[in-house]
């Protein structure tokens, strides 16, 4: 006997979102999530009064001011900004690619210095037509950037040599001829005053959430219980792997507490270097400017996926994306059931994206 108007399956922001316009409709939602909490991989875990982004760095950011104004119904941001710093060959590089960075590798002073010695690199490494990501790289800009600050750390968060890899995972660079660290472009950045968790909480408060529940254990039972299913997963694994399984890479954290009030000066050190197993470590304390007398260090090591681990990035080459369209013909076929997010669509969101492509989908079912 139908319960409940909508069941989503995953309690990350997708469904959050969805949950909360639906309510506020008048529906009756149910969410489930099959970890131990809500949030998906927003969720912060408040460790000796750090707040632990227990799924990687989170940094909410956009140009949106629809979408800054409706998280900040639900949390007060800070005035956080990202501006990381990578460690190559034991040196300290500022990141994005901007007058900083070409100082600390040529002692450029001028712009026009930098472009000069970027784009001779590019006439002479260069490729007109590049087949691959390394010859992507190069043909953007140059040899020196390349081989300091994008091959060793490509290498270790794919899994994948360069020249194994497609080049349209990086389509451009950000090359700023400005003194500028800002990591992001966008004019709204920062991060909730008091974590990620505030505004799952907001989202969802007066839902019904069941965490610890996964779907495909139930599947028909738990399918039973609503007119319509808001799906959040794999897709692939919605199919039962019908045309294979999509693949991703994964990550391992490996949390630290440190008896030191600052480790590294920043929240986010880019690790390049091959003999390093991580690709960075952040320090969660400075995305709330914490003045704790102790701080929290998470190492982030890239990991071949499997099944039985987190699907994090999707692998959007060639043969992946053949695969993803047959799937996503099926989902033509399913007038009850919703698929939206990062896991049911196999693309890559930011957090703002997320939010908006479920406001999108929850205005056109609504309505």
């Amino acid at each position: 006997m139908q319960k409940y108007d909508y069941l989503i399956v995953g309690a990350g922001l997708f469904g959050s979102v969805f949950a909360h316009e639906a309510t506020k409709a008048g529906k009756k939602c149910l969410v489930i999530d099959k970890r131990a909490h809500a949030g998906g991989n927003v969720y912060c875990e408040n460790v000796d009064g750090i707040n632990v982004h227990k799924y990687g760095a989170h940094i909410f950011h956009t140009n949106d001011k629809t979408i800054w104004d409706y998280v900040n119904q639900f949390a007060e941001f800070n005035n956080y900004v990202n501006s990381p710093v990578s460690i190559s060959k034991g040196k300290l590089y500022n990141l994005p690619f901007n007058m900083n960075t070409f100082y600390q590798l040529w002692g450029t002073k001028t712009p026009e210095e930098a472009k000069s010695i970027i784009e001779n690199q590019i006439n002479e490494y260069g490729y007109k037509n590049p087949k691959n990501l390394e010859e992507q790289a190069l043909s953007l800009i140059g040899k020196d950037v390349y081989e300091t600050l994008i091959k060793e750390y490509t290498e270790k968060q794919w899994g994948k040599k360069a020249t194994e890899l497609p080049a349209f995972i990086i389509k451009r660079l950000p090359v700023r001829y400005t003194f500028d660290n800002n990591y992001f472009n966008d004019k709204y950045q920062g991060i909730p005053i008091g974590g990620y968790n505030k505004i799952i909480e907001g989202l969802l408060k007066g839902i019904e959430v069941k965490t610890n529940i996964d779907f495909f254990k139930d599947k028909v039972a738990l399918s039973a219980l609503s007119e319509k299913i808001v799906f959040t997963g794999k897709i692939d694994e919605f199919y039962d792997y019908k045309y294979g399984n999509l693949e991703y890479r994964s990550l391992r954290f490996e949390n630290t507490r440190l008896e030191k009030e600052n480790h590294q000066g920043n929240a986010v050190v880019n690790y390049n270097d091959d003999h390093v197993p991580y690709t960075r470590i952040i320090e969660h304390k400075h995305f709330e400017f914490g003045k704790q007398k102790h701080t929290i260090i998470t190492k982030e090591f890239p990991e071949q996926w499997t099944k039985e681990k987190e699907a994090y990035y999707p692998i959007n080459n060639d043969d992946n994306q053949n695969k993803y369209q047959q799937y996503k013909a099926l989902t033509s076929k399913e007038s009850n059931t919703i698929f939206g997010g990062r896991l049911a669509e196999y693309k890559y969101y930011d957090m703002h994206q997320i939010i908006a492509s479920a406001l999108q989908k929850v205005k056109k079912e609504l309505n």
